[in-house]
């Protein structure tokens, strides 16, 4: 590991794709650090400090921990990339419901996902302003602060100010990311994702550390074994992820042997490899969301079915608990119908010659996938909800803070592993290329997709 890491900078290309990949991920932390103007950065801390003992502080905890803590610090960078991920998604599930999107990403080869990346450009754009709107609007009303003023000077300028500054935030940091993938090493999203989860590290061992400490009361003080168990239990949870993120099944393909003028084409034996968990963490994006609107909403609204739903709904109760899994189990199931088409799939092959031995070509293919990809995505899916759930389980358990707990389980450690599997394995396929040894002595990291 240590050889094949001191190897990255014996190769000038892989070394100058390694260093601006770093480079740009200090630009991207520097930004958020930059105060938006016309924030009071000491009453805008206090509030969230308040919020984050309550329900309503969960969603708030989750997204700064997507942006680094810049949500909080309401930084020019207070959006993050998520505005990019929503953008893209949204892409994907519209490329597979509007037939023109769909023939464009289909026949329209590069030129068409050209294409379809500048619509996810514009789209960044539009749900950035949407959002900073309305996050202006609602940081500059005191009502929503417990009489706290967090905008000393309200009004239209300021609102006019924060959308233009939020806004660009988001565009520079999306431009951050493509300047990462196509230049550096990894994708770029991902990884400044990562590096906003790995900052909070230091602020969740900061919290440990007081929480261990002797001056800590007795019915609050963590043990060192319970360090230990700590631990040992994340590195468990670490190998569980990596296996089941790497977890696939091999469908074997025969392809027949077709002779078109005076060469033979194919004849070949390969495979399609059906992952476990196809949707990757996006069925927990989608299952936080919802469950935690009610919540967050009740915080600012006072409506008595949201504050019944609120307290109905909280971490680290039963319904809670089921109601969250059942949303992850659902969201698996719904992404992976949307995002790989059996019929499809069965159509490509067909139409290349290929078939599965044992399976009729066309129709009784697909609906072979379709068994094959219903049967495995369940345990994908079960485990995405066992460890969606782990952190809330950890932390009610042991009674430590859930910065301290969610790196336990979650949507960020399965963010953590994945890209850096997906990274690690970019950067082990250039050092073979060029006859140095990888990360292991015997096989071969393998890709998520």
């Amino acid at each position: 590991m240590l050889q094949a890491l001191a190897n990255i900078f014996k190769v000038p290309d892989l070394r100058k794709k390694v260093i601006i990949s770093l480079a740009i991920i200090g630009v991207y932390r520097f930004g958020c650090h930059i105060p938006t103007p016309g924030i009071n950065g000491a009453a805008l801390a206090q509030f969230f400090d308040n919020l984050a003992s309550t329900q309503s502080g969960t969603l708030f905890g989750i997204m700064s921990m997507f942006t680094g803590g810049a949500l909080e610090r309401l930084t020019v960078f207070a959006l993050g990339i998520m505005p990019a991920i929503s953008a893209s998604i949204i892409m994907q599930l519209l490329t597979v419901v509007i037939p023109s999107l769909e023939k464009l990403a289909k026949e329209g080869g590069a030129q068409g996902m050209r294409q379809i990346n500048q619509y996810s450009r514009y789209l960044t754009v539009v749900l950035g302003i949407i959002q900073s709107l309305f996050i202006a609007l609602w940081v500059q009303n005191p009502a929503h602060f417990q009489g706290i003023k967090i905008v000393p000077n309200p009004g239209t300028g300021f609102l006019i100010l924060t959308v233009i500054t939020l806004t660009s935030g988001t565009a520079f940091i999306m431009y951050l990311g493509e300047q990462i993938t196509e230049r550096g090493i990894g994708n770029g999203m991902s990884l400044l994702i990562t590096a906003s989860i790995i900052s909070r590290i230091p602020q969740a061992l900061a919290q440990l550390f007081v929480l261990a400490s002797p001056a800590t009361g007795p019915d609050l003080r963590i043990r060192p074994l319970t360090i230990i168990f700590m631990a040992a239990m994340m590195v468990a949870v670490i190998i569980a992820i990596i296996l089941i993120t790497q977890g696939q099944l091999k469908i074997p393909v025969q392809y027949a042997k077709r002779i078109v003028g005076r060469k033979v084409y194919g004849g070949q034996s390969t495979y399609i490899p059906l992952r476990v968990n196809h949707a990757g963490v996006i069925p927990i994006i989608f299952a936080q969301s919802i469950i935690l609107f009610p919540a967050t909403v009740a915080g600012f609204i006072q409506n008595p079915f949201l504050q019944r739903m609120a307290l109905t709904l909280t971490r680290g109760q039963f319904l809670y608990t089921v109601v969250y899994s059942f949303f992850i189990i659902f969201f698996a199931y719904f992404y992976t119908a949307i995002t790989l088409n059996p019929v499809d799939l069965a159509e490509n092959m067909k139409k290349y010659g290929g078939f599965v031995p044992g399976i009729r070509p066309g129709k009784p293919t697909a609906e072979y996938f379709d068994y094959i990809m219903t049967r495995i995505t369940l345990p994908g899916a079960i485990f995405l909800a066992i460890i969606a759930v782990l952190p809330d389980a950890i932390g009610g358990w042991l009674h430590i803070p859930y910065l301290v707990a969610s790196f336990f389980g979650g949507t960020g450690l399965l963010i953590i592993v994945g890209v850096m599997l997906d990274t690690m394995r970019q950067v082990e396929s250039q050092l073979l290329m060029r006859h140095y040894d990888g990360f292991m002595k015997k096989g071969h990291l393998k890709g998520r997709r």
